[in-house]
C-alpha cells in the first residue's frame, strides 16, 4: 500500500525535533554536527535568532499580497542584492529550478525582442543539475532524471565541463546563451577553473552570446565570495540563486543585467508566491549577516581549515577518500568506497552528509561553522573512514 506521501525520495529513518545553530537533534535525542545543511541551504544554521526573529515578526504582519502590489520587503533585498553584485536588477521566486527557467526564458527573449527569434539554444555543461522541471531536468541532460518523461524539452545542448574547446565547438547561429554552474553540486563538487569561466565570458562577447551562471547551490557566500563567479574577476548576463538565500525559507532569486532584464515585461513572466513579504524578510535577514563586515572573510578562513584538513584525511585514509575537492565551504570527498556506504557510516559517527554524483560525500556546512566545529567534524571523518575500511566490514561479518 503506498504511503500519504509519495515515494519520491529514499528517506533516511531519521527525523528531527529541534536545532541550534550547526547542530539537529534527533527526536529520540541523539545530537548531529549538521554538514549537509538541508543541501547547502541552512546557511545560518538552525535557529538563528535574526532569522527566526524577521520570519516570526513578519509573519505576524502580512506573510502574502501577491504581486498585484509593491512588496517593500522585496524591494529592499532586491536593492541590497544590486548593490552588492553584478547585477541591474532581481527577478524573486521561490526555488533554484524556477530560477532557472527564468534565467532560460529571460535569454530567449532577448534574443527575440533584438530581431533574433532563431537564437533560442542554450549551451550546458556535462554533470550540471539545474533542477526537476520538464525544462531543468533537459537542461541537465542526465539519462537517469529524464527517464519516463517523454521527449526531452528542445533547446539545451551538453558539452564537457571545464573544456571550452567543446563548447565553442557546439556555438550554432541558433545559441542565445550558456549556463553553466562555477561550482558543480549535485554533479560531484566539481569547480571550474578561472580560466574556464574567462573563456566563458570571452566566447560569449566574440559570438554575441549571453553568459548564465547557476549558483543556486555555490551561491550567496558559499565559497567565501557572495557569488563563486567573483573569484574568477568574470561579470555574467544573469545568474540564479536559491538555497542558501532563504536560509531554509523558500526563495530564489535570477538576478541580472540591464540588457536581459528589461524584456521581462508585463505578462512575460510571473510567480503567484515568489517574492512574497515573509520569504524576502528571511532574505533581507540573511543578507544582514552575509554581507556584515568580516563574515565572508570568516567563511574563506574556515574553509581553508577544512579543505586542509580534508586533505590531511585523504592522505591518510586514501583506501576509502582518494581525493578532495571544491571551494570554502562547499566541499566533496571522492570515495574509494561507495559514497552511501560513506554516508550511512557518517550516522553512526553523528555527522550528517550529502552523496553526491560522481562517488562524492558533499560537505556544506553551515556558513556560521567555527573553526571547533570544523575540527569536530574531521574527527568524526576519521572515524567514518575507520568504519569504511575493507577490513571493518570484514571484521563486522565475523
Amino acid at each position: 500500500m503506498i504511503s500519504s506521501l509519495m515515494p519520491n525520495y529514499n528517506r533516511i529513518d531519521l527525523s528531527f525535533s529541534h536545532g541550534d545553530g550547526v547542530w539537529l537533534v534527533a527526536d529520540d535525542g541523539r545530537r548531529f554536527l549538521d554538514f549537509g545543511a538541508g543541501i547547502a541551504t541552512s546557511s545560518l544554521g538552525h535557529g538563528h535568532p535574526g532569522l527566526t526573529r524577521a520570519i516570526a515578526e513578519q509573519a505576524a504582519r502580512v506573510m502574502h499580497v501577491s504581486n498585484l502590489y509593491r512588496v517593500p520587503q522585496a524591494e529592499r533585498l532586491a536593492e541590497r542584492l544590486v548593490a552588492a553584485s553584478f547585477a541591474d536588477s532581481v527577478f524573486f521566486c521561490n526555488s533554484g529550478a524556477e530560477a532557472n527557467e527564468a534565467l532560460v526564458k529571460a535569454f530567449r527573449k532577448t534574443m527575440a525582442d533584438e530581431g533574433k527569434p532563431e537564437r533560442y539554444r542554450v549551451i550546458c555543461a556535462e554533470g550540471a543539475f539545474h533542477g526537476r522541471t520538464l525544462a531543468m531536468i533537459s537542461a541537465t541532460g542526465n539519462a537517469r532524471y529524464l527517464a519516463g518523461f517523454g521527449p526531452a524539452v528542445e533547446g539545451f545542448d551538453h558539452v564537457p565541463f571545464n573544456n571550452l574547446n567543446e563548447l565553442r565547438a557546439a556555438i550554432t547561429p541558433e545559441t542565445a546563451g550558456i549556463l553553466v554552474e562555477p561550482v558543480q553540486g549535485e554533479g560531484g563538487v566539481r569547480p571550474a577553473s578561472a580560466a574556464y569561466l574567462r573563456g566563458l565570458r570571452a566566447a560569449a562577447d566574440e559570438f554575441g552570446l549571453l553568459l548564465g551562471f547557476d549558483e543556486v547551490q555555490c551561491g550567496m557566500g558559499r565559497t567565501g565570495r557572495l557569488f563563486a563567479h567573483e573569484w574568477a574577476g568574470v561579470v555574467p548576463d544573469a545568474v540564479s540563486t536559491a538555497k542558501g538565500i532563504g536560509g531554509g525559507f523558500p526563495l530564489g532569486a535570477m538576478l541580472a543585467r540591464e540588457r536581459v532584464a528589461q524584456h521581462l515585461v508585463p505578462g512575460s513572466h510571473g510567480t503567484t508566491f515568489g517574492g512574497n513579504p515573509l520569504a524576502c524578510a528571511a532574505g533581507n535577514a540573511v543578507l544582514d549577516v552575509v554581507l556584515a563586515p568580516g563574515f565572508l572573510d570568516e567563511v574563506v578562513r574556515t574553509g581553508a581549515r577544512f579543505r586542509q584538513g580534508l586533505e590531511a584525511l585523504v592522505l591518510r585514509h586514501g583506501d576509502v577518500f582518494s581525493a578532495v575537492r571544491g571551494q570554502g565551504l562547499m566541499q566533496g570527498l571522492v570515495c574509494a568506497v561507495p559514497n552511501g556506504d560513506a554516508q550511512s557510516a557518517c550516522l553512526v559517527e553523528g555527522l550528517l552528509a550529502v552523496a553526491a554524483g560522481d562517488n562524492v560525500l558533499r560537505l556544506v556546512p553551515p556558513l556560521i561553522v567555527t573553526e571547533a566545529e570544523i575540527d569536530d567534524a574531521l574527527a568524526r571523518l576519521d572515524g567514518v573512514a575507520r568504519r569504511c575500511k575493507p577490513y571493518a566490514f570484514a571484521d563486522a561479518a565475523k
